[in-house]
């Protein structure tokens, strides 16, 4: 049974994006960026994407149940945006601890093709070092958490260090990276340990921890263990609150924010993702790494601390200024195709007016 601490019974977030390319010649593009559809009940205000100047778009489930959007971008900029609520449970990702380890011939049919190598996660470069660091230990979700920690402590994390072409082996020898490296080779471990891992993208507030700019979209995995799927973070390392997943595949080939078949120059690029306060709501506490790793019963309510970003209902309007960044090294996290120019992201503030053409 899963361990749940309940922060809050309902929470609210505001969440979404604006991003801004620039192109040199009529560029076909794609992008995921859409909430995915098993948190399409938990949209509380139209998730409408608007594109700056206007263009046709449409949208299909891709292989992965993943909703991507197609346009083509015209020569010059454009910016993809949305601000949308979401509501959520407000707890703590859930820890199945008893959760255990299928043998292969077990498994369903849809989870053995997150038991293969891929792309970034090169599983014949590193099955003779998962078996050797994981091996002795225990099976199941106590498996999953070595891993975890091993990777956690392994990579440095560093924005400087973005490298589009990084694969887990890459990560695992350099020992630096962004949270995409992390989730790759903790991704890459679990499949040679013969445990089903799948990479996400998605929103991840701070919330319910120290803020720690500049807000981004975040990687995280899930692993098949107890019949189902599972959310681990080895990056952070700790359970959250407010995850709200966009895609998952077998690596960022597989969910790339973006991806452009000509040059697209990321020029713009904010994310944002925010608790929202009633009125006379406080916002929820921060929480030590031990409280959040707590059993439920056994810990007591956290003294109230620097709130993590929170904005006050409807306090920040759509149209709010944002930041410039180009050149921004969190840009190649997401990139496609990063082996080519083709493939790459950007984030501005959201953006809403008359004309902008508006994807549902």
């Amino acid at each position: 049974m899963g361990l749940h601490w309940s922060i809050a019974a309902i929470m609210k977030i505001r969440t979404g994006y604006a991003i801004t390319y620039e192109t040199f010649q009529p560029t076909p593009m794609m992008f995921l960026l859409s909430v995915h559809p098993s948190r399409a009940a938990d949209i509380l205000t139209p998730e409408v994407m608007t594109f700056d100047p206007p263009v046709d778009a449409h949208q299909y489930r891709d292989a992965f149940g993943n909703v991507t959007t197609r346009i083509l971008a015209p020569a010059g900029r454009i910016t993809v945006a949305t601000d949308f609520l979401v509501h959520d449970s407000g707890e703590l990702d859930p820890v199945v601890p008893d959760a255990v380890q299928h043998p292969v011939q077990d498994l369903p049919d849809e989870a053995m093709r997150f038991l293969l190598g891929s792309r970034y996660c090169d599983t014949d470069k590193l099955s003779n070092i998962a078996w050797e660091l994981f091996g002795a230990g225990p099976e199941g979700w106590a498996r999953v958490q070595a891993v975890c920690d091993f990777v956690n402590q392994h990579i440095k994390f560093n924005y400087q260090d973005a490298d589009a072409t990084r694969s887990a082996y890459d990560a695992y020898t350099q020992q630096r990276g962004v949270c995409r490296d992390y989730a790759h080779l903790a991704v890459a471990f679990c499949r040679c340990l013969n445990i089903p891992a799948r990479y996400c993208t998605g929103y991840l507030g701070d919330i319910g921890v120290p803020v720690v700019p500049p807000p981004d979209f975040s990687a995280w995995f899930e692993v098949y263990l107890g019949g189902a799927w599972h959310t681990f973070d080895a990056r952070n390392n700790r359970r959250r609150i407010g995850r709200i997943v966009i895609a998952r595949g077998r690596d960022a080939t597989d969910v790339a924010i973006s991806t452009s078949f000509a040059t697209a120059l990321l020029i713009r690029f904010d994310v944002h993702t925010d608790e929202v306060l009633e009125a006379g709501q406080k916002p929820t506490p921060i929480l030590t790494k031990e409280q959040a790793a707590a059993v439920p019963g056994q810990v007591d309510k956290p003294k109230a601390a620097a709130p993590a970003r929170a904005v006050e209902k409807a306090a920040v309007p759509p149209g709010a200024a944002v930041a410039e960044s180009p050149g921004s090294p969190k840009a190649s996290e997401a990139q496609k195709t990063p082996e080519s120019p083709k493939a790459s992201e950007t984030q501005t503030a959201p953006k809403t007016a008359a004309g902008l053409t508006k994807v549902a």
